[in-house]
């Protein structure tokens, strides 16, 4: 458990992005049947955001909430992307308002935590930012707060925060940078690390060719090159192309009787610095296999190995120096 925290997770939590929008329709049942699926299989850690569908995503949870009542469940969420993209928006008058909002949504007095979610950089350094969140916490409107981070530069200016109980950050076997600072500062510091992005969008789990494509609707057909917000974001910032040679290098390192998908979140779940991995599924199925990488044997030293050799050779120049 990261100290900061102050609480225990299940090391595969679920992402909920994908209940509210821009990863095409899920349809009210499909999203309550991911959650339960989730929960059933012992996944604890349920990570959403107010602007995820403009609240749809922590309606839902809200209300899958109110029908698992005897769950032990940590719900995290996020604040700051309701309005324009500039430090100034991050004032204490906004995070009352947008914190009255979450609660309203999740149907609970006290958040569990909530993250600033990638906000500017030049917000990680205000001390009146720390100051108001310190206050929500003494308010009891919050148990703890994090930040949500692109960069590695971000989150080790936020770790160096006392009032910070966690990070989360874009990492998978295509995105490996956290691993050289990130990781080992926050062990130190007790902060949680969340790893998000696991599946790289979905290319980590070996189901795309070069030949598919996604809806209108979807972050992978209109955000493929940063149109929307940071291109980390959609396939982890890795050029289509070169994630599918990427993938087929890795498939010949996955474990009998797992999936490319169970690879790609062991990996992750081996890093012992990681508090909590939220892959999002749209459906039970998904949710069910998620959970069971969990119960994977660690990979190995050898496997990590090749697994950093296709990061050097095909995917490192792509993105290492970007965040």
């Amino acid at each position: 458990m990261a100290k900061r925290l102050g609480r225990e997770v299940g090391v595969v939590g679920l992402g909920c992005w994908q209940l509210g929008s821009d990863w095409g329709q899920v349809d009210e049942s499909d999203a309550l049947a991911v959650l339960h699926g989730a929960v059933d299989t012992g996944v604890t850690f349920l990570d959403t955001a107010d602007v995820y569908g403009d609240g749809r995503s922590e309606t839902l949870v809200g209300r899958f909430l109110r029908e698992r009542g005897d769950a032990q469940l940590t719900v995290a969420t996020k604040m700051g992307r309701r309005l324009d993209q500039v430090p100034e928006n991050y004032t204490r008058e906004n995070f009352r308002a947008w914190n009255d909002r979450s609660r309203a949504n999740l149907g609970v007095d006290t958040l569990d935590l909530v993250q600033l979610h990638c906000p500017p950089t030049a917000v990680y350094s205000r001390d009146e930012v720390y100051d108001a969140l310190d206050e929500l916490v003494a308010d009891k409107r919050i148990a703890a707060y994090g930040v949500s981070v692109e960069r590695v530069d971000e989150a080790l200016t936020a770790i160096a925060r006392p009032g910070v109980a966690s990070v989360q950050i874009i990492l998978n076997a295509l995105r490996q940078k956290p691993l050289e600072q990130v990781l080992p500062a926050a062990a130190e510091a007790g902060v949680a690390i969340i790893a998000r992005v696991p599946l790289a969008s979905g290319l980590l789990s070996g189901r795309y060719t070069a030949a598919t494509t996604f809806g209108a609707d979807d972050h992978r057909t209109y955000n493929r090159h940063g149109e929307a917000f940071d291109v980390g974001e959609t396939f982890a910032g890795v050029p289509f192309e070169v994630g599918l040679e990427a993938v087929e290098r890795l498939r010949a390192l996955v474990p009998a009787g797992a999936t490319m998908a169970q690879f790609a979140l062991r990996w992750i779940v081996d890093l012992p610095q990681v508090t909590v991995v939220i892959p999002g599924a749209r459906n039970d199925e998904q949710a069910r296999g998620n959970a069971a990488a969990a119960d994977l044997a660690p990979l190995g030293e050898q496997v990590h190995a090749a697994v950093r050799e296709v990061y050097d050779e095909l995917v490192r120049p792509h993105v290492h120096d970007r965040w």
